[in-house]
């Protein structure tokens, strides 16, 4: 029952998670093409207001004319939208699920022998504390450089490198499918901390000002700016954190930190692209196509890099598959013991993760296609390989699904 219900709120909290996290990333994606697109204004009213830039557009079967005050309005609305809680419930969604899918289960996820030889406390405490220190450091870096002059460049160059001794160490320490995820919560976590911490602050900060009518410090307006840029380029790395632990073939790699990285890489490089391209058209920026370039290029050398090696037909993978099999395929018989010894520990009588049992042949008839995608195509089972399946015993599961997955 346990299993079930942690199924259940593995489902619904990613279905929320997916949903909060398009409404954040959209409505940051929109603002960053919004400041990038704004023109000066040709109204002379708009210019007496202080409007700095403006942008017509058309959606939806209206037209829209939003525009933007370079410090303040004349006054403020009575109705002013904040955006923060697209972030919070993002973050809050975004942990729940790692709480749920790995930190409960962190012996089974989190945990590769092989690497760390931790009890769960114990991973389970790095990762936590994986999300804050990043974010420490990183503010310290943004706190200590991001003013001076030529800051951008230092606090990137700081950064990035911070993010790629963090990518290191989690990929050293943690199981291959849980250290990409972790990463990307690290960086996820500091995006709504930027907001959190800097941003919403800085604002309120701003509308005290407006409010009280005192002067407006742009300080506020310039941090807040300056820690939304930085969301913007964490954004895609990211998403490809999150979206790789369904993709085997690249957590599973021996570098796979180094996969990570230029992964990640490839994304910061594709999203100064997308920044850079709207303003390009306004004949503000440089040709950003080369980023794009630079980012599937990096995306295509990973491509070459991790592809397979050639993998010669195997007759039966042993003798005893030979001499059980019938007109090539492989018997159940043959098939049982590999179950009994790779997969009945996480889906046997004692224990049923994800609901799934492999003790007995109806079972395993009913799960055959599965039981193929998840073994032998995604090879995302057993989880971290904590059973040690090898290749061979990996293609006896093959030739016994692709002959017809029998089991009498």
């Amino acid at each position: 029952m346990e299993s079930y219900i942690l199924d259940w709120l593995n489902l619904l909290l990613r279905w929320a998670h997916v949903v909060t996290a398009i409404a954040w990333i959209g409505s940051s994606f929109y603002f960053v093409f919004l400041d990038s697109s704004l023109t000066p204004p040709e109204d002379e009213d708009l210019k007496k207001q202080g409007v700095s830039g403006e942008l017509w557009a058309v959606h939806g079967g209206g037209f829209y004319h939003p525009v933007k005050f370079a410090v303040k309005p004349p006054q403020l609305p009575k109705h002013l939208h904040w955006f923060y809680w697209e972030s919070y419930s993002t973050w809050l969604t975004g942990f729940a699920l790692f709480t749920v899918s790995y930190l409960w289960s962190a012996g089974t996820y989190l945990i590769d022998k092989s690497k760390m030889d931790w009890v769960p406390w114990q991973a389970v405490t790095v990762a936590i504390l994986f999300l804050v220190v990043f974010w420490l450091l990183y503010d310290l870096i943004c706190r200590l450089y991001g003013q001076r002059k030529s800051g951008d460049a230092i606090v990137g160059a700081l950064v990035m490198v911070l993010v790629c001794v963090a990518s290191w160490l989690a990929c050293h320490w943690f199981a291959g499918r849980a250290a990409f995820l972790l990463v990307g919560a690290m960086l996820a976590t500091s995006m709504s901390a930027n907001v959190a911490h800097w941003i919403i602050p800085g604002q309120r900060k701003m509308v005290a000002a407006i409010q009280a009518g005192a002067p407006v410090d742009p300080i506020h307006g310039i941090r807040g700016k300056q820690r939304s840029v930085h969301n913007t380029y964490f954004t895609l790395p990211v998403l490809f954190a999150m979206l790789s632990g369904h993709y085997s073939f690249t957590y599973t790699h021996p570098q796979n930190w180094l996969v990570l990285i230029a992964m990640m890489f490839a994304g910061a490089a594709v999203r100064q692209f997308f920044v850079m391209r709207h303003g390009y058209k306004l004949g503000r920026n440089g040709n950003p196509w080369p980023y794009a370039g630079v980012g599937v290029a990096v995306i295509g050398v990973i491509m070459l890099w991790l592809a397979p090696e050639p993998v010669e037909p195997m007759p039966a993978a042993s003798a005893d598959a030979v001499n059980t099999s019938v007109g090539g395929a492989i018997a159940y018989a043959t098939l049982q013991p590999i179950l009994a010894q790779r997969c009945y520990l996480c889906h046997g009588a004692q224990v049923q993760m994800k609901n799934v049992r492999l003790d007995s042949a109806a079972n395993v008839k009913l799960h055959a296609q599965n039981i193929y995608q998840q073994v032998v195509v995604s090879k995302l089972m057993p989880m971290t390989n904590t059973t040690g399946i090898s290749e061979a015993e990996r293609m006896v599961i093959k030739q016994w699904f692709e002959t017809g997955a029998k089991v009498d």
